[in-house]
């Protein structure tokens, strides 16, 4: 087997590459572009394929560099929680709150129906969580923190390569099916978003002319400036937060350094030209979730999906199932039946499935289309990356007890 390691700069640069290359597909496969499938999805995927390809054929292992990826995560995150004023965190209270009790109690059936299945198939002790809420709800984060402990206790030898395989079809998954939901529901509820609302993430396809908010170097520069300060005060909130005791991702202290900031300093400094809801920063957004997500996607390595057997695509195939009737039968009319309740819809694919920036990527793709959602890009990072890690981590040590 050779091994052939991508560096830094050329796994980025290999990411743009593939999202143009997601772009064309896009363009040229009408499916695609319909069911609202994002970009980086379509090259990320086709790339993994790809390395596939070269492993299986070629005998070779590709492994890219991602630590551009996880600084265009902390971008991402620190851009949506600048676009949160406190007026819409104050209405979104009840939805928030709705949005985190569906969530929880979709995280109790994902481990019911994994339960189940294990028992059914006779799968092996303690791989319940692990094709659970640990890999999907969870994600490769999760799944990767709790592998050693279930292998230990259980003697679970292969308990990572479960884990990281479940979070990485999971992922897949939940890639595909956000957008096809949400495009079902507006079309069959004749929904639309507003059009006099500027874009959180992502300038609209349908007005990509500049205007009053033009796009400049300096609108640029000074949107990046803001982003780097809220992301270095987050770095320093993060290292609190581990001195007593609480491990939370590191994109959660940004978010939050980012919405006390956006609630501030434009009150305090009025005068001061604040990057909220401006073309500048929701393009840097939209460049940062599709880079991310390319490079997320391109690094997949699904040959660790072949060799687990047919059980585990038996499994996740029921809890996509279950997710995708949870988010058309529960979710969609929980939250109101109208547009916002489509898009959110589309992200709790990533919330149950995938990860937040899936669940965000789905988001953007449908309102790229059909309108701004601003309600649904300040709630759902909320739950999905703050509140429900703890729920998970609860729920993880109970079915392991």
């Amino acid at each position: 087997m050779t091994t052939v390691a991508v560096p830094g700069f050329l796994s980025l640069t290999i990411a743009i590459v593939v999202f143009f290359v997601g772009t064309g597909l896009n363009r040229w496969i009408a499916p695609l572009r319909r069911w609202n499938i994002p970009e980086a999805v379509t090259g990320g995927l086709l790339a993994a394929l790809v390395t596939l390809v070269a492993y299986r054929v070629f005998d070779t292992s590709i492994s890219f560099d991602l630590a551009a990826r996880d600084m265009l995560l902390l971008y991402f995150f620190t851009g949506i929680g600048l676009n949160a004023r406190l007026d819409d965190l104050l209405s979104g209270g009840k939805p928030l709150l709705i949005l985190l009790a569906l969530t929880l109690i979709f995280l109790v059936i994902q481990n019911l129906i994994a339960a189940g299945s294990v028992a059914l198939l006779g799968l092996p002790d303690g791989i319940t969580v692990l094709l659970g809420s640990a890999s999907l709800i969870g994600g490769h984060g999760t799944a990767i923190a709790w592998a050693p402990m279930i292998a230990t206790q259980f003697g679970l030898q292969n308990a990572m390569e479960v884990g990281v395989a479940a979070a990485t079809l999971g992922l897949v998954v939940a890639s595909l099916v956000g957008g096809p939901v949400a495009r079902l529901l507006i079309a069959r509820y004749h929904l639309s978003g507003p059009t006099a609302i500027k874009p959180m993430v992502g300038l609209p396809k349908s007005a990509e002319q500049p205007g009053k908010d033009e796009i400049s170097h300096i609108s640029l520069l000074r949107t990046i400036l803001v982003l780097n300060v809220a992301v270095l005060i987050g770095f320093t909130l993060d290292e609190i937060f581990t001195e007593f005791g609480i491990r939370l991702p590191l994109f959660v202290a940004c978010l939050l350094v980012a919405i006390v900031l956006t609630n501030t300093i434009p009150r305090v400094l009025p005068q001061v030209a604040w990057p909220t809801r401006t073309r500048a920063l929701a393009l840097i957004s939209d460049l940062s979730l599709n880079i991310f997500l390319a490079m997320s996607l391109m690094s997949m390595q699904l040959w660790t999906l072949g060799d687990l057997g047919p059980s585990l695509m038996l499994v996740l195939g029921l809890q996509t199932v279950a997710a995708v009737l949870y988010m058309l039968f529960v979710v969609f009319p929980a939250m109101g039946r109208n547009y916002e309740a489509a898009v959110l819809s589309a992200g709790f694919s990533g919330i149950s499935l995938g990860a937040t920036p899936t669940a965000i990527a789905n988001m953007t793709a449908v309102t790229k289309v059909h309108g701004a959602a601003p309600m649904a890009f300040i709630i759902l990072p909320l739950v999905s990356a703050f509140f429900i890690d703890i729920a998970n981590a609860f729920a993880i040590g109970f079915f392991l007890r």
